[in-house]
């Protein structure tokens, strides 16, 4: 576990997406290669707690079967660096009688990790005993944005169980809107983890398309999609991080000149791609 704590060069916007949760079972055939998929979650940031060796602090998972042993462990992994470091700050506020402890935890604190990392983690150890679960931990903000707008399309949700992503589509079942990046004016179909980014796409293209609305997807879902799917369409995808996560990669100095600019919905006098 003590590489997934090391921050690689391939950190970026273009070409990433989202895990939301332990991820188990066997793909028996990958839509696209799983190296192709890790790429794609390796431009997304996001944040474990570690102590002061690098190692991420974790909780054992108990036996339902034996309450004499483990069943593994579980370490939460955090959307946003500022939600790592409250509850950094809620455990380091605890008393704690015992010196190595409270030494320990004083030494708490987020460390990026590129998502990739964690998808390679779970794929190589899902079929070992007693291994380290992800526990997904969304924002608060976008958790609400997502359940605010299922509402509003008439849908009763009671709560959101997952990371939500959000996508622009020209309008109900008539594809997403596509967006082109770098000099190259290359087109994707961009996959928002911030509600805030995909209302910035849809107010672009609302003058021309006024059915134009915003649909929220399990990223579950998402990650299943992009193992068994055989859809051509799905290469095209990339998940952009959220405002925060992208003032992160900013400020290491990794992202890649094209990242810096805002997605430019395509003319609007185009027609709405077919899924």
């Amino acid at each position: 576990m003590k590489s997934l704590v090391r921050w690689g060069t391939t950190f970026g916007l273009v070409g990433s997406t989202l895990l939301a949760t332990v991820v188990s079972g066997i793909a028996p055939v990958f839509a696209l290669p799983e190296q192709q998929i890790k790429e794609k979650l390796d431009s997304v940031p996001v944040w474990l707690i570690t102590n002061a060796q690098g190692l991420p602090l974790s909780r054992q998972i108990p036996d339902p079967k034996n309450a004499q042993k483990d069943a593994g462990s579980v370490t939460g992994v955090y959307m946003s660096r500022l939600d790592a470091q409250a509850f950094i700050k809620e455990l380091q506020s605890v008393k704690n009688p015992d010196p190595k402890m409270a030494e320990m935890l004083k030494n708490l604190q987020p460390t990026a990790v590129p998502l990739g990392s964690i998808y390679q983690q779970l794929q190589q150890t899902k079929n070992q005993p007693n291994r380290l679960q992800f526990a997904f931990k969304p924002n608060d903000q976008d958790v609400k944005g997502a359940m605010d707008l299922l509402k509003a399309s008439g849908q009763d949700v009671k709560q959101f169980r997952s990371v939500p992503v959000f996508m622009v589509r020209f309008e109900a079942n008539k594809g997403y809107v596509p967006i082109q990046l770098g000099s190259d004016k290359k087109e994707y179909i961009p996959m928002f983890t911030s509600k805030q980014d995909a209302i910035a796409l849809l107010n672009q293209v609302k003058p021309k398309f006024a059915k134009a609305d915003i649909q929220v997807v399990d990223v579950d879902g998402v990650i299943k999609t992009l193992q068994d799917k055989n859809d051509k369409w799905l290469e095209q995808v990339v998940f952009f991080p959220s405002p925060e996560a992208r003032e992160y990669i900013r400020a290491l100095g990794n992202s890649k000149p094209q990242n810096n600019q805002k997605p430019a919905a395509k003319p609007p006098a185009q027609k709405a791609p077919k899924k």
